[in-house]
């Protein structure tokens, strides 16, 4: 893998992803670099593959090599993803310089894959120059996100008025970076107008302004100004305060990982199923005997 053979990088997250045995002592070996995460989240249909795959051709086009992290809603029965989206990044499957891998949530919360940390762990020793991760758009619990990236960037359009009102509280706060996609629309400038309006009270918690950037990435219009301000914001992230709990963060959701690591869903749902079976089941008076 520290060669650069993707196969073997793709065996990697496989061999991660399920478990594998011998997957805790390979971690425990990686060497990462300091490549940076970018973060790209927001509501469905907000067009966020539209816009991961108009930065890939301009990153790629400047010779960076790129990693594309795709995490797909699964199916609550089996677990898997659910891969619609990733059609609108097919150019990019056989370029050299960009490696693109599906990921379902598998019943994660928060939008994310629940070995998403590791993965791109494994994206950061192969020495990718940037490693993009677009996630799930599920609304508020997806700040997890924050965790995770260097640079959160969260995409709404302009009929997104309501939405964003509900995100205040959520994704509002964990925004490096807004992006108005589908600015062609009406309404785009009164929207963008209203965003900075309602961004203004976390101007404090961010320290500066936070930029709102308006593109229509089906047209490739304002991704190079978007590009430069992710460019931008990156340089200007050092060891804070937010750096240390962000790893804190991980530290947490990994130890989480582990303890939980006996309890098997599908062992929970035969044993729930056979106790239903007796009559008068309890939820909570499972959960007492567990």
């Amino acid at each position: 893998m520290q060669q650069g053979d993707v196969k073997a990088l793709a065996r990697s997250i496989s061999l991660v992803e399920n478990e594998q045995p011998g997957y805790e002592a390979f971690l425990q070996s990686l060497h990462t670099t300091a490549t940076k995460i970018i973060g790209i989240t927001g509501p469905p249909g907000a067009g966020k593959s539209t816009l991961v795959d108009a930065m890939i051709g301009l990153l790629v086009k400047s010779g960076k090599k790129i990693a594309v992290l795709c995490v797909d809603p699964s199916s609550p029965f089996n677990l898997g993803a659910v891969l619609g989206d990733r059609i609108r990044m097919s150019d990019w499957y056989t370029n050299p310089n960009v490696f693109i891998r599906s990921l379902a949530t598998r019943g994660s919360m928060g939008g994310l894959h629940p070995k998403i940390i590791e993965i791109t762990d494994l994206l950061k020793a192969f020495q990718f120059d940037h490693i993009i991760v677009e996630t799930v758009g599920v609304g508020q619990s997806e700040i997890e996100i924050a965790g995770l990236a260097d640079v959160t960037v969260v995409v709404v359009v302009p009929e997104a008025g309501d939405e964003v009102q509900t995100m205040k509280a959520g994704l509002m706060e964990i925004a490096d970076v807004f992006v108005v996609n589908k600015a062609d629309r009406p309404d785009a400038d009164i929207f963008v107008k209203n965003l900075q309006q309602m961004l203004a009270p976390t101007f404090s918690r961010h320290y500066n302004e936070v930029p709102v950037v308006k593109t229509v990435a089906s047209q490739k219009e304002g991704i190079i100004e978007l590009l430069d301000i992710i460019t931008h914001q990156l340089q200007k992230s050092h060891l804070t305060d937010k750096t240390f709990w962000l790893l804190a963060e991980r530290a947490f959701y990994l130890i989480e990982q582990k303890r939980m690591k006996g309890v098997d869903k599908v062992a929970l749902k035969k044993e729930i199923e056979a106790v239903y079976q007796k009559g008068s089941f309890n939820l909570y008076q499972f959960i007492a005997d567990k």
